[in-house]
């Protein structure tokens, strides 16, 4: 099936035709449909037919309440899959057995070991060491976040901040016109347009010459932005490229463990990261949904390393055919720039034993004596969360957060505006980002600590996806961030607890969508 769709650009209007979602994504999805009918009427009818085997089903019922409770699962995450459970009593513990578990598919953890081959070998004791004498409170930060997510803090490395997409892949593309040995991205959307027509004939032209260059892409973010088949059109060209986790219709974790990741990696000692895509409206040559703001990050040195290595370990989890990487694929590089930066990636068990985005959000909130801006394009947190957040506005810390006024996703916004009235209670300030939709991920405090990432704050980011991002303490930069950060606030509406005001019957759906929110 095709769609062809059509935008301006400029004063240039263009027309563009692609699968509206390529016909393998149709049969994985009835497959799987399929499947589940298929299961769940398998077990009814044996419930039915057989003797007594109703009782088996009744003890399977109990034994996954029983389950539930025990784990050590966020409270939040388990009050939807209780009510499954026990509202209905067959189809709830079936759907519980098949997509309850978080965890990586096993095919993908044999995988790990051929990445395991290519893990950098860095030494970061006396840089911890030096910046505990200096800051205790910083250290414990980047010794937390070092730990959890198994990366490294790295000195040596100059940071450039992008307040927009359209300075980001500017700088982007000049630095790919450069590159010499290899070039490695991996991002959650890639769509065609004019954007990546530009990206890719340079992919192209670098291949022909030897560089080596690898695409990642996740197969269901691309399912309406490409072609199913895209990774052999990229093959052809002579660019390894696969799409992360294939959609076959398999009923595990398929849906939910997604790769929300965006990194491009040019010669091992340039990186960039952030919340920016690659597709038209992220640099505002497509309005969709008034100006899109995001932003994003330049890393040239060291840090890069953990960038790297996050790709190398995707890549391997995906690509079938064995290969070959590019000798000192980590070079040593020597900057005199001030600051510590920590690269970090986040994902399901059993690459992360915790959720990194939540805890160094918490993290930040935690240690903040002055402020905590937060940009977010949804908030839809779980009570920890939102908990955290008042706290550390109770304390008297100036805690702001920013979403959008105009929505990408209308039955998002309602959850994430169902949230406002308790956080402002608590002293938040809340701003709505009237030009359009802000899809950056900021966190900046007390200009010495910022994350700039890819976690979005909803269940998505927080608990399924892989996710990426690089935490910064006393990096020049900061004061940019902190500078676009207030400009973003002066152009926002602030909320006020009148303004978010709704009729009971609206409240109720929202009250009940909320409850199965961990799930969407």
């Amino acid at each position: 099936m095709k769609r062809i769709y059509k935008y301006k650009a400029g004063k240039k209007e263009i027309v563009n035709e692609i699968d509206y979602i390529p016909v393998r994504y149709i049969i994985a999805m009835m497959i799987t449909v399929f499947e589940i009918v298929s299961v769940i009427s398998t077990v009814v009818a044996l419930c039915y037919f057989v003797p007594y085997f109703y009782i088996l089903a009744w003890i399977t019922e109990i034994g996954c309440v029983i389950k539930i409770i025990a784990s050590e699962d966020n409270p939040d995450y388990k009050i939807p899959w209780l009510l499954f459970v026990l509202i209905l009593p067959i189809a709830g513990f079936m759907l519980y057995l098949i997509f309850y578990s978080r965890k990586l598919q096993k095919k993908y953890v044999k995988r790990l070991e051929k990445a395991k081959m290519h893990k950098m070998r860095v030494d970061d004791e006396k840089l911890f060491s030096s910046l505990r004498e200096s800051d205790k409170v910083a250290y414990g930060q980047a010794k937390m976040l070092s730990n959890i997510s198994e990366s490294h803090m790295f000195e040596n490395t100059e940071v450039k901040y992008f307040p927009l997409g359209e300075n980001l892949f500017a700088s982007l593309i000049d630095d790919l016109k450069r590159a010499k040995r290899f070039i490695f991205m991996e991002y959650f959307i890639i769509e065609e347009g004019e954007l990546w027509d530009s990206i890719i004939e340079i992919l192209k032209s670098k291949a022909k010459c030897g560089v080596d260059v690898r695409v990642v892409y996740d197969d269901i973010g691309c399912m309406k932005t490409l072609p199913g088949d895209y990774a052999k059109i990229l093959e052809i060209s002579g660019i390894r490229a696969t799409p992360f986790s294939r959609l076959k219709g398999q009923l595990d974790s398929e849906f939910n463990n997604r790769n929300h990741r965006k990194i491009t990696v040019i010669d091992g000692y340039i990186g960039y990261t952030g919340g920016v895509n690659i597709a038209d409206e992220y640099t505002n040559r497509k309005k969709r949904f008034g100006h899109w703001k995001d932003v994003g990050v330049r890393l040239e040195g060291e840090a890069v390393w953990g960038l790297t290595e996050l790709f190398i370990t995707d890549f391997e989890m995906n690509y079938k055919k064995s290969t070959e990487y590019p000798t000192e694929l980590y070079p040593r590089c020597r900057y005199s720039q001030n600051g510590y930066v920590i690269p970090f990636g986040d994902g399901p068990r059993p690459i992360y034993r915790r959720n990194v985005g939540k805890c160094i959000i918490q993290s930040v909130l935690a240690s903040a004596t002055d402020y905590v801006y937060i940009t977010t394009p949804y908030l839809i947190i779980d009570n920890e969360l939102c908990a955290s957040i008042e706290n550390t506005a109770l304390r008297g810390v100036d805690v702001r957060i920013i979403t959008p006024q105009i929505p990408d996703k209308k039955f998002v916004f309602s959850l994430t505006r169902s949230y406002y009235s308790r956080l402002i209670r608590a002293g938040v300030r809340i701003f709505e980002y009237t030009p359009g939709f802000i899809h950056a991920k900021i966190i900046i405090s007390d200009n010495k600590y910022a994350v700039i990432s890819t976690v979005n704050l909803d269940y998505r980011s927080l608990v399924h996806h892989f996710e990426n991002g690089a935490w910064l303490y006393k990096c020049e930069c900061i004061k940019e961030i902190y500078n676009d950060v207030i400009e973003t606030v002066n152009k926002s509406e602030q909320m006020e607890e009148k303004n978010i005001k709704i009729g009971f019957f609206s409240r109720f759906v929202r009250s009940v969508i909320r409850i199965f929110a961990p799930l969407l």
